[in-house]
């Protein structure tokens, strides 16, 4: 069963980043925080059956405790909302996975260990992904600029910030996870219970701040239960979620690669139903990050 739910856990998480990307209007400055909004409000809810469930007791304090990582989680998230409106799904998806190269060479840095040659490979060839994808992003900033066309496409209007977005989402989402390693791996700080549950309910306060904002800051409308595409994508990211801890404990070698290469099903859904149009040296390089995220996967049950 661990295959099924690890194919399970890609499918959603890609299908949850397709929505990501339809909740996000280039033309509403809110709207990274109205995904914000969606997205704890489904965490708080799922938090509250869990504990039911599991019959689990919170502690309050396990917010304060874990806030440092749970910050960092939802900074990465808030900041991949925003850069959804500027870049194509295509090309933010691999970007954004290859957060898990920057959390290896932390703890690499910190917490010093032999590291194989497939895992200094998957760095590298993650990296020059990266690097890659944003010369091509400044290339075609530069193309639309020359051209005599009134109108230039939203995305280029602010330069090649448009792939910074998902640079800052892995950057921190690295650390992040750099973080919670130490939190729960090599310090043992928490449990991961406790971090769950801590982890949602701050994203939950986090949309309530959010919602508050919006409606009586900003005095925007803003119907909670018509938020379809959004709704959606909160909902996929909470059942990934739960695929993904038993896909993880039922083979986590091989699942992990699995796993983590779902932002092919990120970039196939949005070829399909967002009709993204890219370069054929695109498509290459979002190939060189995601063999490098596969490489970076099977390193990682190693």
């Amino acid at each position: 069963m661990w295959f099924i739910f690890s194919i399970f856990t890609a499918i959603a998480w890609g299908a949850a980043n397709l929505f990501y990307k339809k909740g996000s209007d280039s033309k509403d400055k809110l709207s990274h925080l109205k995904i914000v909004v969606m997205v704890g409000l489904v965490m708080g809810i799922h938090a509250v059956f869990y504990m039911i469930i599991k019959d689990i007791s919170f502690d309050p304090f396990d917010m304060v405790r874990y806030f440092p990582v749970s910050f960092m989680y939802i900074l990465s998230m808030t900041i991949g909302y925003i850069g959804l409106r500027y870049i194509e799904l295509s090309i933010a998806a691999p970007v954004q996975n290859s957060s898990g190269a920057v959390s290896a060479v932390l703890l690499f840095i910190f917490f010093p260990r032999e590291m194989s040659s497939i895992a200094i490979a998957g760095i590298l060839i993650v990296t020059a992904g990266v690097i890659g994808l944003a010369f091509l992003e400044k290339q075609a900033e530069t193309e639309a600029l020359q051209t005599n066309n009134k109108i230039i496409d939203k995305k280029y209007q602010i330069g090649v910030l448009a792939i910074i977005f998902p640079i800052l989402y892995s950057l921190i989402d690295g650390l992040g996870t750099f973080a919670d390693g130490i939190y729960l791996d090599e310090l043992k700080l928490i449990s991961e219970d406790a971090a769950l549950l801590a982890y949602e309910f701050t994203f939950f306060i986090c949309a309530a701040i959010c919602y508050f904002y919006i409606k009586v800051i900003k005095k925007e409308p803003f119907k909670l239960f018509k938020q379809r595409d959004r709704g959606i994508a909160a909902i996929l990211e909470t059942i990934g979620q739960f695929f993904y801890v038993f896909a993880m404990a039922g083979n986590a070698i091989i699942a992990a690669p699995l796993i983590a290469s779902y932002c092919i099903f990120s970039v196939i859904l949005s070829r399909i139903f967002l009709k993204e149009i890219m370069s054929k040296k695109q498509y290459v390089m979002i190939a060189v990050v995601v063999v490098g995220i596969i490489l970076l996967g099977i390193t990682d049950g190693l």
